[in-house]
């Protein structure tokens, strides 16, 4: 299908996806609007919950299989927003909206990508696309709950707001719940064992802490005490305080190393992590996609923020049209000649990989 046209209606599509509230696990309607899509494109397709997927016509068990994702969720607007988030307002070349940054421009590229590719026979790759569901919230029913429904991954694009450069490395993310224990009492009384006072060291010892091993393309793991909790009467000293930490991993730790190493060396009475399953990603960049990235002029870079990525267990790599700084600002937007550049850029690199036929 002839790209011009396919980029008009990306780009109307993704209108409709800003028009269209879609909050963590209250998707469904800009689901139907995905279905729409492949329904108008005659390109059968599977929906599971609200993730909605589809596979290339002449899907080959024999081959290894490329998935394109992106999602279709987002946050809830915040307070300073000048214009309405649910409104697809188009001025000086900008498409304002909540979820056109994050990530309905990468989305509506790739699904644009994805049609453009459907047809043809001769791919080294199969495709599969999901427009995934619940990733902002890293719920149960997104990406995760696919990779066993869908056919087995071999390496994935993911679509994240990355100025069409070549992620080829994302942090990921463990969160910790810590304990610093001490002796309630009376705060009129002597206390040698009081928990906020010993939460002094405990602070120190999480500012100075550094992990040993650096990635080349990540740099160090990322650790920060994000919230403190302890008290519920000013003449009552607590029996413990509550803490939690953000830890950013880098791609030279798993999530269990990082967790053991915290265990072992905390001054806490208890630090437990709420989950191991957010993993850092890479992809090498000796892989035919990188290099096809960067024979057409992207770069690479490392990531430090969280994306479906974390799921995979396969090498993947983040790119797609937007920047990452506007995620979650308000009256967020993406440049319309982003987008038409993502899907150029989609395509062209593609072309690179997975045409065999250089005439197609």
């Amino acid at each position: 299908m002839e790209l011009k046209k396919l980029t008009i209606e990306a780009i109307a599509l993704l209108k409709k996806l800003i028009e269209t509230p879609s909050f963590s696990s209250e998707e469904d309607k800009t689901a139907l609007l995905i279905e729409n899509w492949f329904k108008d494109h005659q390109i059968p397709f599977q929906r599971t919950n609200n993730n909605v997927w589809a596979i290339n016509k002449y899907f080959d068990e024999n081959k290894p299989t490329l998935l394109l994702n992106s999602h279709h969720d987002t946050v809830k607007p915040n307070s300073a927003y000048t214009k309405n988030p649910f409104e697809a307002i188009v001025e000086d070349g900008k498409l304002y909206g909540l979820g056109s940054n994050d990530a309905g421009g990468c989305l509506v590229s790739l699904i644009a990508t994805f049609t453009h590719f459907y047809h043809h026979e001769n791919l080294t790759y199969n495709l599969v696309i999901v427009a995934s569901a619940e990733e902002e919230s890293s719920g149960e029913f997104g990406l995760n709950s696919m990779l066993s429904i869908i056919p087995k991954i071999d390496v994935a694009i993911v679509g994240e707001p990355t100025l069409m450069d070549l992620a080829i490395a994302e942090k990921g993310l463990v969160v910790f719940d810590a304990v610093v224990e001490g002796t309630a009492s009376h705060a009129a009384h002597p206390n040698n064992d009081n928990p906020i006072y010993k939460l002094i060291d405990v602070l120190q010892w999480f500012q100075d802490f550094t992990f040993d091993k650096t990635s080349e393309t990540l740099g160090d793991v990322k650790m920060t005490v994000t919230q403190i909790n302890a008290g519920k009467q000013h003449n009552v000293v607590p029996a413990h305080v509550d803490l939690v930490i953000d830890v950013r991993v880098n791609d030279v730790y798993t999530n269990q190393e990082i967790a053991k190493i915290l265990q072992e060396n905390a001054p806490c009475t208890k630090i437990t992590p709420r989950s191991l399953r957010l993993n850092s990603s890479s992809i090498s960049k000796e892989h035919a996609l990188v290099q096809a990235g960067i024979a057409i002029g992207r770069k690479t870079y490392g990531s430090p923020t969280l994306s479906d990525q974390s799921v995979l267990s396969c090498q993947s790599l983040k790119l797609g049209p937007g920047d990452s700084t506007r995620s979650h600002s308000a009256d967020e937007f993406i440049y319309i000649s982003e987008i038409e550049e993502g899907i150029e850029i989609y395509v062209k690199l593609l072309e690179k990989v997975i045409v065999l036929d250089r005439r197609y």
